[in-house]
C-alpha cells in the first residue's frame, strides 16, 4: 500500500493537468542560464566608462533591482491569489490577467523588439568573435606587431546564411540540446574571460583604472560629450547583462508544489541572481583592473595569448550564438506566421506543406516539411536582420540600446504595475509611492541609456564605412 501511495504521488498532476518536477535547484540553473549571456563580455568596458566608484555601484544596483522586481513578478504567476489563483504560463499571460488586453499589445511590442534587437546584437557579436580568432592566430604566427586587420562583413553574411538554414527547422527553440549547449558555452567563454583578466592583473603587478573612469582628453580623442554618451551607454550594457524578467514566468511554470511556486521562485531568483552578480562584479572589476581605461568593448578581443585559449573562448561564443539566435527568432516566426495564416486561411502559400526527404535519414523515411511562407518569409526576415547588423556594426552601442529598451518596461514597469494591481496596493500609500519612485527612476535610467547609445551610434556613423565591420 505504501508503494502504491508513493507511485500515485509521483504521477500526481497539477490543477491544470500537467506534471511538474522543477525544484529550487533546477529553477536556479535556468535562471543562471537565462541571465548569463554575451552581454557579460562588455562589462569591463562598461566599468571603465564609469570608474571604480560608479561602475561597481551600477553592477550591484541593477542586480538588486532585477531581484526585487523578480520577487514582485513571482507573486503574479497565479492570479488573483499568489498561492491558489489561476496559473499564467507566460509573461504575456500575466500581463493579460493583471492589466488587460491593451497592455498585452504594448508588452508584445516590447518583447518582440527586444527579441529582434538581440538577433542583431548576436550577428554583430559572432562576427566580432570570428575576427578575434583570425587576428589572434595571425599575431601568434606573424608577431604581435603584424598588421592583422580583417573585415567582419563576410562573417556576418556567412552567419546569416547559416541562420537561414536553421530557421527552416520547426520548433527549434524547444530542443533541450540548445539550452544545454548555450549554458556550457556561455560558462566557457565567461570563465575564460575571467581567468585571462586575472592573469593579466597578476602579470601587471598592479590594478589599473581610475575613480571616475575614462578621462576627458583631447589627445586621446575623448570629448565631454563622448564621455557622457559612453557612460550612459555603459548603463544600458549592464542592464542588458541582467535581462531576466521576461523569462521568469516560463521558468516558474516548471516548478512543482508544495511549497507554493512563488516561494520556490523567490529562492531560485535569489540564488541565481546572487551567483550571477558575484560573477559579473568579478569579471567587470577584474577586467577593468587588467586593462584600465583602455578596456576593449569585448573583453576577449583584448587578449592574444595563450592564443589557443583565446580561440576556445571566441569559438564558444560563436557556437552559443548560432543556437541562441534561433531561440530568439522562433517566437517571432511563430507570431507572424500565425497571423498570416489566419489572415489568408485559404492560401496555399501559407498552408500547403511540402516535404523533402532528408538524405541521411536512413530507412525511417524522415522528411523536412515546410510551407512556401516559411521558406520565403523566414529567409527574408533573417536577410533583413543581417543587413541591419551590417549597417550598425557597433557591439557596445547595440547592447546598450537593447538594455535600455528592455530594462524599464519588462524588468521594472510591468512587474511593478502588475504587483500593484495583484496586491491591491492603495494609491498614495508609502509602499505605492516607493514602487512608483522605482518605476520613474528606472524610466529615467532607460531613457538616458537609450540616448547615450543612439548618440554613440550617430557619432560613430560619421567615422565608419557602412557594410565594413572592423574589430
Amino acid at each position: 500500500m505504501d508503494v502504491e501511495k508513493v507511485e500515485r504521488k509521483e504521477v500526481e498532476v497539477d490543477d491544470d493537468g500537467r506534471v511538474r518536477t522543477g525544484t529550487v535547484w533546477t529553477a536556479t540553473t535556468h535562471a543562471i542560464t537565462a541571465v548569463i549571456g554575451s552581454g557579460v563580455l562588455a562589462l569591463p568596458w562598461s566599468v571603465a566608462q564609469m570608474g571604480w566608484v560608479l561602475g561597481p555601484i551600477a553592477l550591484i544596483g541593477c542586480a538588486y533591482i532585477t531581484y526585487y522586481t523578480a520577487v514582485l513578478l513571482s507573486d503574479c504567476y497565479r492570479t488573483p491569489d499568489p498561492v491558489h489563483g489561476k496559473r499564467n504560463h507566460t509573461y504575456m499571460d500575466v500581463v493579460r490577467s493583471c492589466l488587460g488586453p491593451r497592455d498585452v499589445v504594448v508588452c508584445g511590442l516590447a518583447q518582440y523588439a527586444i527579441l529582434w534587437g538581440t538577433m542583431v546584437g548576436y550577428t554583430i557579436t559572432t562576427a566580432t568573435s570570428i575576427m578575434a580568432v583570425v587576428r589572434t592566430d595571425c599575431h601568434h604566427h606573424r608577431g604581435h606587431d603584424a598588421a592583422c586587420a580583417s573585415s567582419g562583413t563576410m562573417y556576418m553574411v556567412v552567419f546569416g546564411l547559416v541562420e537561414v538554414v536553421l530557421s527552416q527547422f520547426p520548433s527549434l527553440e524547444k530542443l533541450t540540446l540548445i539550452s544545454v549547449v548555450a549554458a556550457v558555452m556561455s560558462c566557457t567563454y565567461s570563465v575564460v574571460g575571467l581567468f585571462l583578466s586575472a592573469a593579466k592583473v597578476a602579470s601587471n603587478h598592479a590594478a589599473h583604472g581610475t575613480l571616475l573612469g575614462v578621462k576627458i582628453s583631447a589627445a586621446a580623442g575623448v570629448s565631454a560629450s563622448t564621455k557622457t554618451w559612453h557612460s550612459l551607454q555603459a548603463l544600458g550594457n549592464i542592464a542588458f547583462a541582467y535581462t531576466y524578467s521576461m523569462l521568469l514566468i516560463e521558468i516558474q511554470d516548471t516548478v512543482k508544489s508544495p511549497p507554493s511556486e512563488n516561494v520556490t521562485m523567490k529562492r531560485a531568483s535569489f540564488y541565481g541572481i546572487g551567483v550571477t552578480t558575484i560573477f559579473y562584479v568579478s569579471l567587470g572589476c577584474i577586467g577593468y583592473a587588467a586593462f584600465g581605461n583602455a578596456a576593449p568593448g569585448n573583453v576577449l578581443t583584448g587578449f592574444d595569448e595563450p592564443f589557443w585559449l583565446v580561440d576556445v573562448a571566441n569559438v564558444a561564443v560563436v557556437i552559443h550564438l548560432v543556437g541562441a539566435y534561433q531561440v530568439f527568432a522562433q517566437p517571432i516566426f511563430a507570431c507572424y506566421e500565425k497571423w498570416l495564416a489566419a489572415r489568408w486561411p485559404e492560401s496555399g502559400f501559407f498552408h500547403h506543406e511540402y516535404a523533402v526527404r532528408l538524405p541521411l535519414a536512413g530507412g525511417g523515411g524522415r522528411a523536412a516539411r515546410f510551407t512556401l511562407c516559411k521558406l520565403v518569409v523566414r529567409t527574408a526576415f533573417v536577410a533583413a536582420t543581417t543587413v541591419v547588423s551590417l549597417m550598425l556594426p557597433f557591439f557596445n552601442a547595440v547592447l546598450g540600446l537593447l538594455g535600455a529598451i528592455a530594462f524599464w518596461p519588462l524588468t521594472v514597469y510591468f512587474p511593478v504595475t502588475m504587483y500593484i494591481a495583484q496586491a491591491r496596493v492603495a494609491p498614495g500609500s508609502r509602499k505605492w509611492v516607493a514602487l512608483q519612485a522605482l518605476n520613474v527612476g528606472a524610466l529615467v535610467v532607460s531613457l538616458l541609456a537609450a540616448v547615450g547609445s543612439v548618440a554613440d551610434m550617430v557619432q560613430r556613423l560619421g567615422h565608419v564605412t557602412i557594410f565594413q565591420t572592423q574589430l
